[in-house]
């Protein structure tokens, strides 16, 4: 019985000093301090290595060049050609096993291929005009006045157009214009005029010109 009172008197004088000195409560409390949870760190993750292709084999051992194991059975063609700009080489292609560095025996790649050769392009004629061949002219022959243009006494003047050579022989000679009866005779006589040379830097090139043959009659 003593017990219960010794423990009721406790329990009422907890709950009147809270009620009579609110201040003593403030005392009495401890405060708590909310901390918060540590965050989760995620493990890193293993990175996988890149796997390294198996290097190619090489082409060259011991100082050498070996062959390659495939030639290749197609080339590669461009859709569209590029423009030509200046001077250009035209590739010619000789026969297999003609070039002397084809067939050497140090050479890998011989008998496998052919060995390019570059050519420059054929030079544009020079187009000159007749007065200034007629100056370089170093053997005229005069026409034959052809009998029946005689007799009707027919006159005039032919053109032809010719190609004087390097070497100032008469080529390509064809009639432009002027009377029939005379044509003929106009051929023959100019395919025996000689020129001399004409030079372009020094060179002598073949040149396109016109040349005019007169009949008159006396």
């Amino acid at each position: 019985m003593a017990a219960f009172a010794f423990n009721a008197s406790i329990l009422l004088a907890m709950v009147l000093i809270p009620l009579l000195y609110p201040e003593a409560l403030t005392r009495m409390t401890v405060p708590m301090q909310m901390v918060p949870p540590p965050v989760p760190v995620a493990e890193p993750k293993p990175m996988a290595q890149p796997e390294r292709a198996p290097a190619a084999p090489s082409e060259i051992r011991a100082g050498g060049i070996m062959a390659p194991p495939r030639i290749p059975t197609q080339i590669w063609v461009p859709d569209t050609q590029e423009p030509a700009t200046g001077t250009s080489l035209i590739a010619m292609v000789d026969g297999p096993g003609t070039g002397s560095s084809m067939a050497s025996p140090d050479n890998p790649f011989s008998g496998h291929g052919a060995m390019p050769t570059f050519r420059p392009p054929a030079a544009v004629k020079q187009h000159v005009s007749s007065g200034v061949m007629e100056g370089m002219l170093v053997n005229k022959v005069l026409p034959q006045y052809p009998a029946i243009a005689r007799a009707v006494r027919l006159g005039g003047t032919v053109v032809l157009a010719a190609t004087i050579s390097r070497n100032g022989t008469i080529e390509n000679l064809h009639v432009v214009g002027g009377p029939q009866m005379l044509q003929q005779a106009a051929i023959d006589a100019v395919k025996q005029w000689r020129y001399r040379p004409y030079l372009l830097n020094g060179e002598p090139v073949e040149v396109e010109t016109t040349v005019n043959v007169q009949f008159t009659m006396q």
